[in-house]
């Protein structure tokens, strides 16, 4: 429990500090900005998911996210999961649920590998932003796990 936590509360930091270094792009990296409105809105719907909500109305792909939606989204989800991990308790992490993804598929996971993907997925992104603003000449933003636990 601890761990996935930890994982988490990793990817809450991290999202403000990809989220400053797009502020800074002033536009220009419209690829950065849709990769990153394409794992917020995943993380939205999981927590949707894990909450007992349907998902399935998000998109999570579009070519043209817009940063004030972003903002609004990462606050949101920082909220939601925050609620969401005060309440779990380390007996209901095996808990399965189920759901139906954005292609109306049903499927049944367990609460555990839900969050552990969720950290995951955002990771990955956040190794793709990163690349699209180096190619903009803009300064990726250092965002590792380990400088997160050092810094907390």
């Amino acid at each position: 429990m601890k761990t996935i936590k930890r994982m988490l509360e990793h990817q809450i930091w991290a999202n403000r500090e990809l989220l400053s270094a797009i502020q800074r792009c002033d536009g220009q990296a419209q690829e950065a900005l849709n990769l990153f409105r394409h794992y917020v809105i995943a993380e939205q719907a999981w927590i949707m998911r894990l909450n007992g909500e349907s998902s399935t109305h998000l998109r999570l792909w579009t070519d043209d996210a817009d940063l004030a939606s972003l903002e609004e989204a990462v606050a949101s989800n920082e909220q939601r999961y925050g609620d969401y991990m005060e309440r779990l308790t380390e007996e209901s992490l095996d808990d399965m649920i189920t759901y139906v993804n954005q292609s109306g598929v049903a499927f049944q996971t367990s609460i555990r590998d839900i969050l552990t993907h969720v950290a995951l997925h955002g990771q990955y992104h956040r190794g793709q932003i990163n690349r699209v603003l180096r190619e903009s000449s803009v300064q990726p933003e250092a965002v590792d796990f380990i400088l997160f636990s050092r810094l907390s």
